[in-house]
């Protein structure tokens, strides 16, 4: 199967998204196609895929006469319930009615062919998960669900828009080893994704900057020159870290305690014997694959969790259920999560959306005042998103938007920063810039972090406490 581009370009809303991208993708070559947030990478995945309109030609040619099917699988994936309705919001995952209302994992996956759909069930790991409700899934839990589904279409082209977000070690290695097999058997891939987490399937690379062709060809010479780069464009903080992040609400000695909490939905244990405590300025990584229980942990720290009343918990110092409002537990978190991400409205303005961290809200529903203006553009200069501010979220890339949600988190300096694979789409600069700012944000003695990530390199330096979960139980934890 051959793929040719001849002068591809995408214009919406008078915006050049892509300009004039021309290559061939020859047979049996498998193409990658990378370049930093913005630049063009899921437009133009999805103008080959026959997604969006585009100007110029895309010609693919095969030799065999079956028709084509090609899947193109999002990075972000949203699912309907059993009354076909889409719109959720981000504690209903927690509730124990919604689960029953939501379908599960084995009635999405209805397929007449019995042995095929067994065969990548046991692939991806889903066995176990076949009775959970897919409201209930963890992020990467619903990707292997993704993948799964995938495979039961039986592409000819198979384009995946950055799908190793997301997924533990095991995951990944799982996902390489699936595309890989793929293209042994003459599947043609197309692959969006970081360079660290190319499979060995892939064989060219195309570059992209700005809606522009940068560089195509092999993956070891775009490898070289991406390395080569060095970074640039990333913005100086308009003033220390330690001046912009004054927290207001540090009356507290011990941020998070858990006494033996179980939680358990129909007879399933998500959660047991959790025994935690953390003190004030602590830094904490939590790991552990994908399903093993951290969201539903953080639920219980954020207050989304309606068990959180049966269980003993303390959060700054209070006993969970004493009196306080989950708005009084709220003020004093910031939280960044790609499920949290999913509930936010794409036709918001990215200023807004940043406000509305001082608030708890998904969504800018009060006015701001003065001071609050001046704060939120501070923090959006800090994580150089202020050009973006009027701008409404579906304009910009997923990996500045996720840049957008981190900004959220930080704008009220909280005391407590849950920071749950904060990284996730985000470009060699964006990461760095980020780090920057993490790094010196960790640095603050009274400022208290819980860091979740499936990759070892992105830890802060700082981060000296962790906690390892397996099926819902702690199976180490120390310093």
């Amino acid at each position: 199967m051959q793929i040719n581009l001849e002068h591809v370009s995408v214009v919406l809303n008078n915006h050049k998204l892509l300009d004039d991208i021309s290559f061939f993708i020859d047979h049996p070559q498998q193409w990658a196609i990378t370049g930093e947030s913005g630049s063009g990478k899921t437009t133009l995945a999805k103008a080959i895929a026959k997604k969006i309109f585009h100007h110029g030609e895309i010609n693919i040619n095969r030799t065999n006469t079956e028709n084509l099917n090609i899947v193109f699988v999002e990075q972000q994936h949203e699912f309907k319930n059993k009354q076909n309705i889409h719109q959720f919001y981000h504690q209903q995952r927690f509730n124990s009615f919604d689960t029953e209302q939501t379908l599960t994992v084995e009635e999405v996956l209805e397929n007449e062919n019995e042995k095929e759909k067994n065969y990548w069930i046991k692939f991806f790991g889903l066995e176990n998960l076949l009775k959970k409700p897919m409201i209930q899934l963890s992020n990467g839990e619903n990707k292997r669900l993704q993948l799964t589904n995938l495979m039961l279409q039986n592409p000819q082209v198979v384009i995946l828009d950055n799908p190793f977000i997301g997924l533990d070690i095991a995951g990944r290695m799982q996902l390489q080893s699936a595309l890989n097999q793929l293209a042994q058997i003459g599947k043609k891939i197309i692959l969006i994704c970081n360079p660290k987490d190319l499979p060995q399937c892939i064989t060219h690379v195309a570059l992209l900057n700005k809606g522009k062709l940068l560089n195509h060809g092999p993956k070891e010479t775009i490898l070289e020159q991406i390395q080569s780069e060095q970074l640039t464009s990333i913005p100086k903080l308009i003033s220390s870290i330690n001046k912009l992040y004054c927290s207001n609400f540090n009356d507290f000695t011990i941020a998070v305690e858990l006494r033996n909490v179980n939680i358990q939905y129909h007879q399933q244990y998500i959660l047991s014997d959790i025994n935690l405590q953390i003190k004030k300025g602590e830094k904490w990584c939590i790991a552990g694959p994908n399903g093993s229980g951290k969201s539903t942990l953080l639920s219980l720290i954020t207050a989304d969790n309606p068990q959180a009343f049966a269980n003993q918990i303390w959060l700054f110092d209070k006993r969970k259920g004493s009196g306080e409002s989950i708005w009084d537990i709220k003020k004093k978190i910031g939280h960044v999560s790609p499920e949290l991400h999913l509930f936010f409205d794409k036709g918001s303005e990215v200023k807004d959306v940043v406000a509305s961290g001082l608030f708890d809200t998904i969504g800018l529903f009060r006015k701001l005042s003065m001071e609050d203006e001046e704060t939120i553009d501070n923090w959006m200069n800090a994580t150089g998103i202020k050009p973006f501010k009027n701008k409404r979220l579906y304009q910009l890339s997923l990996g500045e938007q996720r840049l957008v949600m981190l900004t959220r988190a930080l704008v009220k300096s909280p005391p407590l920063l849950i920071l749950d694979e904060p990284y996730q789409g985000l470009d060699q600069n964006q990461t760095h810039l980020f780090k920057q700012i993490l790094e010196a944000i960790c640095n603050i003695k009274t400022v208290t972090i819980i860091y979740v990530s499936h990759y070892q390199e992105d830890i802060p330096s700082q981060i000296n406490h962790f906690l390892f979960l397996e099926k819902g139980r702690i199976i180490e934890k120390g310093t």
